[in-house]
């Protein structure tokens, strides 16, 4: 970024399982608790404009984000439009929101994305170009690289579930997530799962010679979530003890979805976006990789461990407080929940201390952000 812009936390809903707890709720009515308690957290102050978006979008509307605002009863004065680019939704949205503030009298956007997988307007989740699912994707993947072991996808699930449990009993989602619907907390992650359950499920995309199941893979998932992105001027309409980190770069990637792997692409963007600022993997203190498969996560780091001029990856700091795989997948509203956590994290690390948020979106593409602790 060519001026300091910041990442700051928003709010989300408690995620739940399609089909469960929130599944009368669409992707409006999910969104709406959300932007109004952020914007309520202003105490009479407005963002300039706001950017939401939903991946599998209702018939009965064009542009979400500005019906999210109205029916959230907010400042209808407050511009608002939808993006939409897979898993990597209100990431990319956060991404626009940061260059539209560059230069301009613009100084505060609210960011965020929303997913009703319960009421979705489809009857298949299979990528369009190749007529398969990504579950059917990663083991094609799974199977090119020879290197991916159910059993490690599976501690690899555990290790998800056990972390993201662990933080809500320590209070870390607390002030992240407000209860909606009666629910007060994600649905998702399990304190009884355990290697031996795992290993028990069948495989869900390849019953002869499958790994990939429904326990080290992300569940469909309803929920929403937001963030904010300030320029230095916009701190100022923030609450002041909001954690934050600086948005230093990004990266864009796009891969052959019909050679390299239809999810694989963060793996390519990441050595990118490290050359450019001269990092080596150790100079990166926390690591947020969006876990849409337990075997998507391994794959990535497998393909990093390749490039041996940035030194060893360090696995143990990999999402510390759980990922995708415990937490949910509303596919719209990934983005936010994760830039959110990282922010919050990273903030208690010493200064200019860093992170690298990475999420993996269908059509061979993904985002990556490098973060930096003020």
């Amino acid at each position: 970024m060519n001026e300091t812009v910041w990442l700051l936390p928003g709010l989300r809903t408690p995620f739940a399982k399609a089909g469960g707890a929130l599944a009368r709720y669409d992707a409006i009515e999910l969104a709406v608790p959300v932007v109004r308690a952020m914007i309520e957290r202003l105490a009479g102050a407005k963002p300039d404009f706001a950017c939401w978006g939903t991946v599998l979008p209702s018939l009965a509307w064009s542009n979400i984000a500005r019906e999210v605002l109205l029916d959230a009863k907010v400042d209808p004065t407050i511009p608002a439009f939808s993006t939409v680019m897979a898993c990597s939704t209100s990431m990319i949205g956060a991404i626009e929101a940061a260059s539209m503030l560059e230069g301009t009298h613009r100084s505060l956007a609210l960011a965020g994305g929303s997913e009703s997988l319960s009421t979705a307007q489809v009857t298949s989740l299979t990528n369009r170009s190749t007529g398969k699912s990504m579950g059917e994707h990663m083991e094609f993947t799974v199977n090119a690289m020879g290197t991916i072991p159910r059993d490690e996808q599976d501690r690899c699930a555990l290790a998800s579930h056990r972390a993201a449990v662990a933080a809500w009993d320590r209070g870390f989602f607390d002030d992240l997530v407000v209860p909606f619907g009666g629910v007060m907390r994600d649905a998702i992650p399990r304190s009884d799962t355990s290697l031996e359950k795992l290993a028990r499920l069948e495989p869900a995309f390849d019953p002869h010679n499958g790994t990939i199941t429904a326990g080290n893979a992300s569940p469909l998932t309803d929920g929403a979530a937001g963030l904010w992105v300030a320029s230095d001027a916009g701190l100022a309409r923030l609450p002041k003890d909001l954690p934050r980190a600086k948005l230093v770069d990004w990266e864009l990637a796009a891969i052959d979805i019909w050679n390299e792997g239809l999810l694989m692409a963060p793996a390519h963007a990441i050595p990118r976006l490290l050359a450019r600022h001269d990092l080596r993997y150790d100079d990166v203190a926390l690591w947020e990789i969006h876990e849409a498969f337990a075997a998507q996560v391994l794959a990535h780091i497998a393909v990093l461990e390749r490039h041996r001029e940035f030194g060893p990856f360090p696995r143990e700091r990999v999402n510390p407080n759980g990922g995708t795989l415990a937490l949910g997948h509303p596919f719209g509203a990934t983005g936010a929940r994760i830039l959110s956590q990282a922010v919050k994290e990273l903030a208690q690390f010493p200064a200019h201390e860093r992170a690298i948020v990475s999420i993996c979106a269908d059509g061979g593409q993904g985002t990556v952000a490098l973060l930096e602790a003020p």
